[in-house]
């Protein structure tokens, strides 16, 4: 009996007490930008689904390994199984803490709410800095608006950790924001391909109302906003993969968090007038690639649209 409660007393991996995750925090002298930085990995929703297998693995690797409580920045191995150990295991008992109450759950709560903010204000700009020249009602922008933010939210949130999963996805989820964002605009000013938009000719005189130039104003600023987000989101990840061979990140491995932020900002600053300026805010098209009826209604061989922003 005396046996199979010391058993139970022990957390993954066999050892008994709390001693890993206490002599970690006890040895890690951090400031508070360290600390910080550790809770960004710790958080990581990835640490939801860690199967208890590579747990026991990792905790067995930090108890056997010599250099485990120097926290060897070369050995990527002993990183990974501090940050499951830390991010899994009660360090009172050495026992696993229950999913639903791991810190790491507090983190797709706030990714959730990131995401609805930002993708509030964007479905809110694409509707507004829309074409505004055919019939809509408040309740169906409403409406319309409501559906796009959770769609994009929706797949805001959930995407990008489906690259988390696995490496090599790593790049290809982390421009999810770009295609989400082009959907967005697609999704937020739908009732412009639908409805129709006004096209003028060059002296602002109104020809009629287009489906096809309508599709093209979509088109053209969905297009815009992958270039902006994709842009953002690829270059930081680009630069990152060698910034994290430097032998400045060896020494100062919580700098990759500000190098990312960093290069995010600037890149993006840069990419807002550039996306902007892709395509003319009054759209030119070719009367022949409109309907028949606005043909018939003009001789003009091109006419004008306002694409949005």
């Amino acid at each position: 009996e005396e046996e199979q409660e010391e058993e139970e007393t022990r957390g993954p991996g066999g050892s008994l007490g709390a001693a890993p995750n206490v002599r970690f925090w006890i040895t890690e002298r951090q400031s508070f930008i360290q600390r910080f930085v550790q809770w960004t990995e710790l958080l990581d929703p990835t640490n939801l689904v860690v199967s208890i297998e590579k747990i026991e693995k990792s905790r067995q690797l930090l108890l056997t390994n010599e250099d485990a409580f120097t926290h060897d920045l070369e050995d990527r191995r002993v990183q990974e199984a501090w940050k499951r150990s830390l991010s899994t295991v009660h360090p009172d008992n050495s026992k696993l803490i229950p999913v639903p109450f791991r810190p790491a759950v507090c983190d797709p709560f706030a990714s959730v709410f990131v995401q609805v903010s930002f993708y509030t204000y964007t479905t809110a700009f694409n509707i507004v800095n829309g074409n505004a020249s055919y019939n809509r009602r408040p309740h169906e922008s409403l409406l319309l608006g409501t559906g796009v933010i959770a769609s994009s939210s929706f797949f805001g949130v959930g995407v990008p950790s489906l690259g988390q999963t696995h490496p090599l996805l790593c790049i290809f989820f982390s421009t999810s924001t770009a295609h989400i964002s082009a959907m967005n605009v697609v999704a937020a000013r739908s009732l412009e391909p639908i409805r129709g938009i006004e096209v003028m000719d060059k002296e602002g005189n109104v020809m009629g109302y287009s489906r096809r130039a309508g599709t093209k104003a979509v088109k053209d600023t969905a297009t815009s906003r992958i270039v902006l987000f994709g842009t953002s989101a690829f270059i930081p990840e680009v630069f990152s993969h060698f910034f994290i061979r430097t032998q400045f990140f060896r020494q100062y491995p919580w700098s990759l968090w500000t190098f990312k932020l960093s290069c995010t900002v600037l890149v993006m600053g840069l990419m807002v007038p550039v996306s902007f300026s892709m395509y003319p805010q009054i759209e030119r098209i070719q009367c022949n690639k409109l309907e028949k009826e606005i043909q018939s209604a003009t001789e003009e061989t091109e006419l004008f649209y306002n694409r949005g922003v």
